[in-house]
């Protein structure tokens, strides 16, 4: 490994970015215990949603799981009446994933949750504040996209 001299800035962002994921993946966790959903099918419902009918390989490339693991993913949402397979109009072969209402108020229930969470760690700080995470935030984010 080539020895990098990093400024303390960059070693403290490292850190505290480190800590943050942690800290917000675990809170997430435990949230979507309450609601007795895996973090997969937390995963998969939000892409659901936000990309609309998708096949099981759409799904499994958006997931980054093999097709197989989507498979027994959609399987259990399907038992408990989140999603439903339905045929292609147009391509009789083609099978897509719709969320059914339960799946909606679901995520919806969930991400309402992780808000109240943030919230309630960010009530001291004003709107300026908050404004400036935000915009930080944002920007960090662009740049691994």
């Amino acid at each position: 490994m080539k020895d990098t001299n990093y400024d303390d800035t960059i070693i403290e962002l490292e850190k505290e970015i480190r800590h943050l994921c942690t800290v917000i993946k675990q809170k997430g966790r435990e949230i979507l215990t309450d609601f007795e959903i895996t973090p997969p099918q937390f995963e998969a419902l939000q892409y659901l949603i936000n990309k609309e009918n998708l096949t099981i390989g759409e799904l499994s490339n958006h997931m980054f799981l093999a097709c197989s693991t989507i498979t027994d993913l959609v399987d259990r949402m399907e038992k408990n009446m989140l999603v439903r397979r339905t045929r292609d109009e147009k391509d009789r072969r083609v099978v897509r994933i719709v969320v059914l209402d339960k799946g909606h108020q679901l995520i919806n229930e969930v991400l309402h949750a992780r808000r109240s969470y943030i919230a309630e760690l960010l009530q001291d700080l004003s709107n300026e504040q908050k404004d400036q995470i935000l915009l930080g935030v944002a920007m960090f984010y662009g740049k691994t996209v």
